[in-house]
């Protein structure tokens, strides 16, 4: 049985915009004509997952309009789906969490094999319908490409995506930057990319302040985004967020480290430089405890990135500047709003580490990132924040909420085909206790040495097994190593 012409519609549409492949859309016709009751081949997508919820329901209003549009102009629907594919629906159908969408030129769209034939190519006048486009640069509308440049990165499985006034397209893959194509972006167009993806509150933000942190979700997926200025004009990067939040498993983390979401109470902290996959980790923690337990979690981030969905738990997801001023602010809240945890995109200043430890202490399970490079100078840069003369009562109440420590680095396979996690673990116990209290903080390390029977690990053992197992060389090793003539 052929597709009806509104599935054949919506599966045009889902092609165009990449959301499926055609071979993903044969898989979901396939399950349409098994399935009992009959599924639309949206819900075929959805049920196979390989389209999220939002991007359902963006299809289906992108559909519903298409064909309001055409009946409006004294037309009926099209018995099959159209030679070509409509002219960004996106912009008459809002994505999820975007205020409006411009609109994009047509481009031929390949028909699903198990779609009727596509009649002659249709009037102008039942072109898509149109929404009114942001105000933004002139020039030709470039949406379009801005988008279908990031799902490239996304099938490419780039990292982070760097558009550069007055430069070459570079992603990063694997740690390393590449060329996405030879095309140089000029400085209007990259402005009239960029412009097309924000609302009007977030436009006038990077005007006045010349800098931007969003969550972009679009319908080849969802982002976090910094847009900035430099001497040529507006730059952005963007990094693909996955549409779920990933396991400890996907990630390649040991399972070790579910022993943090046992804790009820008290600090864990994820560290590590920047890029090295903190976020995703604590997404991965957090998921786990929404999986296995009844409890009510508050996240206070900059900007949300991995949207989590209550499970087990009562998910409250907040982010710094729009749904509260500041991350000092949320977590004096949070402790008014009954949370058994608090997660906190990361601790940035005194206030809001002061703010976490506080929280700890009072019997909640506090979790959070912070940008160093190994346990112990993670302890010394939260004691160090605090004025001489506080030093005696934040070590007291360090080295009592503590619980632990994941400092992480992401480091290249041997075959150059994907990043691996190195990780070094401090789980706190008594003797770890003492020694931050009686400012003996460097004695650690020998414990951490001695404690592989309690989950401890140092970064340097972890790369040492990754070099014994050959996931990775003796020399990328030892340009991550704390003392790399161990790889000599």
């Amino acid at each position: 049985m052929s597709a009806s012409p509104e599935d054949a519609l919506l599966g045009r549409i889902a092609l165009h915009y990449k959301l499926v492949t055609n071979e993903q859309l044969q898989k979901a016709l396939a399950h349409q004509q098994t399935s009992n009751p009959r599924l639309r081949v949206g819900e075929a997508l959805h049920a196979l997952k390989l389209i999220t919820a939002e991007q359902l329901a963006w299809l289906v209003n992108a559909q519903e309009q298409y064909v309001a549009k055409m009946k409006g102009q004294g037309g009926a629907a099209p018995a099959a789906a159209p030679a070509a594919a409509p002219a960004a629906p996106a912009a008459s159908a809002p994505r999820p969490g975007a205020a409006g969408a411009p609109a994009r030129p047509a481009s031929p769209a390949p028909a699903p094999a198990a779609a009727p034939s596509a009649p002659a190519a249709m009037p102008a006048a039942a072109a898509a319908p149109s929404a009114p486009r942001p105000a933004v640069a002139s020039g030709p509308p470039v949406a379009g490409s801005l988008e279908e440049l990031l799902a490239r990165a996304v099938a490419m499985k780039a990292s982070d995506v760097h558009l550069h006034s007055g430069a070459r397209v570079q992603l990063r893959v694997n740690g390393a930057m590449k060329d996405l194509g030879p095309a140089v972006l000029d400085t209007a167009t990259v402005k009239r990319m960029i412009d097309a993806v924000l609302d009007e509150g977030q436009r006038t933000q990077l005007e006045t302040t010349n800098d931007l942190d969003a969550a972009l979700q679009l319908p080849c997926g969802r982002f976090r985004a910094n847009f900035y200025k430099q001497q040529r004009g507006l730059d952005a990067v963007f990094r693909p967020v996955a549409p779920e939040p990933p396991t400890l498993e996907q990630l390649g983390l040991p399972a070790t480290l579910k022993r943090l979401t046992e804790f009820h109470q008290g600090l864990v902290l994820v560290t590590g430089p920047a890029g090295c996959g903190k976020s995703s980790t604590l997404a991965a923690l957090v998921n786990l405890v929404n999986q296995e337990r009844t409890d009510h979690i508050i996240t206070v981030e900059d900007p949300i990135e991995y949207v989590h969905r209550s499970k087990g738990c009562v998910v409250n997801q907040r982010q710094a500047g729009k749904h509260t001023h500041s991350f000092a602010n949320a977590l004096r809240a949070a402790l008014r709003e009954d949370p058994d945890v608090i997660v906190i995109g990361e601790l940035r200043d005194l206030e809001t580490i002061s703010l976490a430890i506080t929280a700890a202490e009072t019997g909640h399970l506090v979790m959070g990132t912070l940008h160093t490079n190994n346990a112990i100078r993670t302890i010394n840069r939260v004691l160090d924040v605090f004025p001489p003369k506080q030093q005696s009562q934040i070590r007291a109440m360090v080295s009592e909420s503590l619980r632990a420590i994941i400092s992480q680095r992401l480091v290249p396979s041997a075959d150059g085909s994907r990043r691996i996690p190195a990780l070094e673990a401090l789980f706190v116990k008594p003797a770890v206790s003492n020694l931050i209290r009686d400012e003996k903080t460097f004695q650690i390390r020998s414990i951490m040495q001695t404690g592989k029977n309690d989950g401890m690990c140092l970064l340097d053992d972890s790369l040492l097994e990754l070099v014994k197992t050959g996931v990775v060389t003796k020399e990328t090793a030892r340009r991550f190593a704390e003392d790399p003539k161990r790889f000599n």
